[in-house]
C-alpha cells in the first residue's frame, strides 16, 4: 500500500486559507489566522506568500485550473447538452468547494486589482466556451437559431445567475432555492424556451441519467 503523498506547505496553506476563507469571509481572516490553525509561524506562511493578494492569486489560479479541465474534457460521443449538464453539476460543485469566491467577489475585485483583471480575462474565456458550446447545439438541432444578441444576452444571464448563485442563497433564504442541484435545474428552466423539440428530448434524457447534484454524476 502506497502511503498519503505529504503537502508542500504552500499547498497546505492553499487549503487552510480556502476553508478558513469559506468559513468567516475573506476580510475577517489574517495570515496569522491561517499560521495559527496550521501550528506554523506567521514568517513561514509569509515565505511562501507575502500578501493575501499572493494567497488569494494562488487560490484563484486553482480553481481556474481545475474548472478548465472541466470545460476541456469531455465525455466520449457525448452531445452538446450532455456536456453542458454535466459542466453546470460541476460550476454548482464549485460554488460550494470556493464559496467565498463568489460571496465575496465585489470586495475581492475591489481592494485586489491583479484579481479583479484575472476574473475579468477568465470571464471572457468563458464565454467564448459557452458561445462554442451553443453553436454546437445549433448545428445539432438542438436549439433554435436566434439572433446573435439574443444568445448573448443569454449567456450573460447565465453568468450573473452562476456568479451571484450563492449570494441569493445567503440573502434571499428561499428554500426551494437552498437546495443543491437548484442552480442547474434553474439555469435548464431559463434555457428551456430556446431548446428545440429535439433538444427538451435530449435534455429530459441527461437529466434522467446525471440527475442534477454531484454523488449522483457518473460518467459511465
Amino acid at each position: 500500500m502506497k502511503s498519503p503523498i505529504k503537502l508542500k506547505t504552500k499547498d497546505r496553506i492553499i487549503l487552510m486559507a480556502i476553508k478558513l476563507y469559506n468559513e468567516s469571509g475573506v476580510q475577517a481572516v489574517t495570515s496569522r489566522h491561517i499560521a495559527a490553525e496550521m501550528k506554523i509561524s506567521h514568517g513561514n506562511l509569509d515565505y511562501h506568500y507575502k500578501t493575501k493578494e499572493d494567497l488569494l492569486l494562488a487560490i484563484y489560479d486553482k480553481m481556474r485550473t481545475e474548472m478548465s479541465e472541466y470545460f476541456i474534457t469531455r465525455k466520449p460521443n457525448s452531445t452538446s447538452i450532455e456536456h453542458l449538464h454535466l459542466l453546470l453539476i460541476q460550476l454548482e460543485e464549485f460554488q460550494y468547494k470556493y464559496r467565498f469566491i463568489n460571496l465575496d467577489v465585489l470586495e475581492i475585485t475591489r481592494a485586489y486589482p491583479k484579481i479583479s483583471q484575472l476574473i475579468q480575462q477568465t470571464t471572457e474565456q468563458r464565454k467564448e466556451q459557452m458561445q462554442a458550446l451553443f453553436q454546437e447545439s445549433l448545428s445539432e438541432g438542438y436549439m433554435f437559431e436566434i439572433a446573435v444578441k439574443d444568445y448573448e444576452k443569454l449567456q450573460h444571464l447565465l453568468r450573473i445567475v452562476i456568479t451571484f448563485w450563492l449570494s441569493q442563497r445567503e440573502v434571499l433564504a428561499t428554500k426551494q432555492f437552498t437546495e443543491k442541484g437548484t442552480m442547474v435545474s434553474s439555469i435548464w428552466a431559463v434555457m428551456t424556451p430556446y431548446l428545440t423539440e429535439a433538444g427538451l428530448d435530449e435534455k429530459e434524457k441527461v437529466i434522467a441519467k446525471y440527475g442534477y447534484i454531484a454523488q449522483e454524476l457518473t460518467l459511465n
